[in-house]
């Protein structure tokens, strides 16, 4: 019996461990499933519009079909391998970044002769004879529930020595995207059914020789950064749970004191301008506790009988950084009895339809969407009305604080559970009103009576 027991308990033994071996080579860190956003991707369309005598005209379309992530500045970079030695004879909407060998062209040199070309995106003012629909943005593409007119970037790349048929011409690979750091993922490039183009009046529609698409996913996996925002909390009743200290980064006054600077420095001016000039994107910050470019307080301002209010404020502490469309993704199980959100634009994420716990927020056009560089302008905020569902509403514990927040798409530091502030009912406040009433006014009484004696 013994003898059969220990045999059982080997075999268990076995198959743990051939478990835990199989979910390590099985599942890889690659995985870009989102909860919040199960189909987003950014999808890449190359079409070929006309044939030339060594190979074809070709519009490339990047189509951002995420809810919430969008690429800011300094926009995306997009890689390719040629199948065989094609070159780039010219462009227009975008640019290789380096021309490559060219030395085999004794006259009309290409555009670019790399096996592996990078491509960017042109910036506004560019002439207009260099310029197709939906290029020219400085790289800068919207998420597609934000502004999905813009949620588009495209160019046009005239490719020579390539097929010039549908059977002849082979398509690229190792497709590569930064938006504009790392994270995203290409698959291979997959022939489909020729886009069909419809004309500005409506009245004809045209249709490319031959199309294949590229498909990106972004997954926080290849990311693994240092956080970039952190979140506070506070409620009308308590005290303000700050960020979590060093949630970014710790101040280093003696190895590294140039890792912040303080508002009141007065060589400020002078090396925020030094990095826009020499275009270092890195981040100088605010010096704060947590050292976060940018954070979001979430204060609980008044909770009565039938609703209660929040107040969101964000707060960019980059001083290199203005964020340009920026928007906010918050989980909270109230938003499904949201009944007024000023100051802001938003929209539900909601792609399980029984479940409506997330929302997107972002600023008003020419209002309050562009978050300024750390100052006193620096700062964006809105109010939000929350009907009270009796169902599920409870002031106990963290249930009036946000499960998670995404700043621009990168998931932002919460404070610890236990460390959440208190917020009490509307019957206990009006109690403690009470009691605090009849306390000051016994407390006059007896001051006067004192006095009187």
């Amino acid at each position: 019996m013994e003898h059969c027991f220990r045999s059982l308990l080997r075999l268990s033994t076995l198959v743990i461990s051939l478990i835990f071996l199989l979910s390590c080579f099985g599942f890889t860190s690659t995985e870009a499933y989102d909860a919040l956003d199960p189909n987003g991707n950014i999808t890449i369309r190359w079409d070929i519009i006309d044939w030339m005598a060594d190979g074809y005209v070709a519009v490339v379309t990047m189509l951002n079909y995420q809810q919430y992530r969008h690429i800011e500045e300094p926009g995306w970079t997009l890689g390719w391998s040629w199948a065989n030695k094609e070159v780039i004879w010219s462009m227009l909407g975008g640019q290789a970044t380096e021309q490559g060998d060219c030395l085999r062209f004794k006259a009309n040199i290409p555009h670019c002769c790399n096996k592996d070309p990078t491509v960017v995106d042109l910036f506004p003012g560019t002439p207009h004879n260099r310029t197709i629909p939906n290029c020219c943005k400085g790289g800068v593409v919207s998420s597609w529930a934000q502004d999905s007119t813009n949620a588009v970037s495209s160019f046009q790349v005239s490719v020579g020595n390539s097929g010039n048929t549908n059977g002849t011409v082979k398509v690229p690979k190792n497709f590569s995207l930064n938006a504009p750091g790392p994270g995203y993922t290409c698959g291979s490039a997959r022939i489909v059914n020729p886009t069909r183009f419809v004309t500005p009046d409506g009245r004809r529609i045209t249709q490319a020789m031959m199309t294949w698409n590229v498909t990106c996913t972004y997954s926080r996996f290849l990311v693994d950064k240092t956080p970039t925002c952190c979140v506070s909390l506070s409620s009308f009743y308590d005290t303000i749970v700050p960020c979590p200290n060093c949630t970014c980064g710790c101040q280093n006054n003696l190895t590294h004191p140039e890792n912040c600077m303080n508002p009141d420095s007065p060589n400020l001016a002078s090396v925020v301008s030094g990095g826009q000039k020499s275009n270092n994107l890195a981040p100088l910050v605010q010096c704060t506790s947590h050292m976060c470019p940018v954070q979001v307080h979430w204060h609980v301002k008044l909770n009565h009988n039938d609703y209660w209010k929040v107040n969101i404020t964000i707060t960019n502490f980059n001083y290199r950084m203005n964020y340009t469309q920026w928007n906010l993704v918050v989980q909270h199980p109230a938003f499904d009895n949201s009944t007024q959100i000023s100051s802001f634009n938003h929209k539900p994420l909601n792609p399980y339809t029984s479940i409506n716990d997330t929302t997107m927020l972002w600023g008003v056009k020419f209002y309050n969407d562009l978050l300024m560089q750390a100052g006193p302008l620096g700062k964006v905020e809105s109010e939000i009305l929350f009907r009270k569902n009796k169902s599920n509403f409870t002031s106990d514990g963290s249930w009036g604080f946000p499960r998670t927040v995404f700043f621009n798409g990168d998931s932002c530091t919460m404070p610890p559970s236990d460390a959440y502030p208190f917020i009490p009912n509307s019957s206990i406040y009006r109690n403690v009103s009470l009691l605090m009433l009849l306390i000051s006014l016994l407390t006059t009484f007896a001051t006067h009576f004192a006095c009187v004696v």
